[in-house]
């Protein structure tokens, strides 16, 4: 079963692909999302619901490998909804789905985090967790990702944490997180 933040992350990765446009085509695709601007390789988004405010920063690998024959979307969001509490959310989309019972290694520079899967998502295990991954993603320059599919494969996903600081500082003054 998908704990209650996680599988409010996975519903809005589900309505966030609309980031891969050009933001005046996104925007107009949803009026409930506002492109907040472009920061090195993370985008910026608020989506307003009913439920509350929401701001997330996305990013798409700049390297990926493993021998897969199809994949779908990857990307990597970090998540505030300040309603419910919730801030830097860590949720990756492997574009596949994972083996089950595999954990996955996001790995910061030099530093390790084991990470929970379920279906095409993993997760860090617990908000404390969050914080510290974010916290070694502002220091650090690159973050990869190590998973395994259903099918047994294995694949890499590296991502440039190059404009995350500054997408993060600006998600935080639109969702009033300090």
């Amino acid at each position: 079963m998908i704990p209650g933040r996680r599988l409010a992350a996975l519903t809005l990765m589900a309505l966030a692909f609309a980031w891969a446009l050009p933001p005046a085509m996104a925007a107009k695709k949803t009026s409930k999302q506002v492109f907040l601007g472009q920061f090195g390789a993370w985008y910026a988004y608020q989506l307003n619901e009913k439920a509350g405010r929401v701001c997330y920063i996305v990013s798409k690998p700049t390297r990926s490998r493993g021998k897969y024959k199809k994949r779908g979307d990857v990307v990597v969001f970090v998540t505030h909804r300040p309603k419910d509490g919730e801030r830097d959310v860590v949720n990756f989309q492997a574009g596949y789905t994972y083996k089950a019972g595999a954990k996955a290694t996001a790995r910061v520079d030099k530093r390790k985090f084991s990470l929970t899967t379920e279906r095409d998502a993993a997760w860090s295990p617990n908000a404390a967790a969050d914080k510290v991954l974010v916290r070694a993603m502002v220091k650090g320059t690159r973050l990869v990702l190590t998973g395994r599919s259903r099918s047994g494969v294995t694949t890499t996903d590296t991502y440039s944490l190059k404009g995350f600081t500054r997408a993060r500082k600006r998600i935080n003054r639109a969702c009033g997180v300090k």
